[in-house]
């Protein structure tokens, strides 16, 4: 079954950059699309970006569009989210999974550890 780690996750100041990556099971990334998703403290877990198997077409939430990119490597099996103009509110621990593209939810039910974020305001 396909297994999931996130990392990059670190402290970073209020409009500053920070890059988080997904590695995936070899077998299995290249037949979805991925996309992050995110959960901060005392709020349920919400979807953030994807991206289609082929890496062509890309989605993203209102609240990260414009300041947020999402790609995939199939060679190194491993999808990244680069953050840009970060905010405080992008406050979060980090997961990847696959996803369903037309609803924006998981398709996997095992989650990674996830990576937090943290914006310093």
């Amino acid at each position: 079954q396909v297994q999931l780690v996130e990392s990059g996750g670190g402290l970073v100041q209020t409009g500053g950059s920070l890059r988080v990556s997904c590695a995936a099971s070899g077998d299995t990334f290249s037949r979805y699309p991925m996309g992050w998703f995110r959960q901060a403290p005392g709020k349920e877990r919400e979807f953030v970006a994807a991206i289609s198997s082929t890496g062509v077409t890309t989605y993203y939430s209102d609240s990260v569009k414009g300041r947020f990119t999402i790609s995939r490597d199939t060679a190194r099996n491993t999808v990244y989210l680069q953050m840009n103009s970060l905010k405080p509110e992008a406050t979060a621990v980090y997961y990847c999974n696959a996803v369903d593209w037309n609803r924006s939810t998981s398709r996997f039910d095992t989650w990674g550890q996830g990576t937090q974020v943290t914006v310093s305001s």
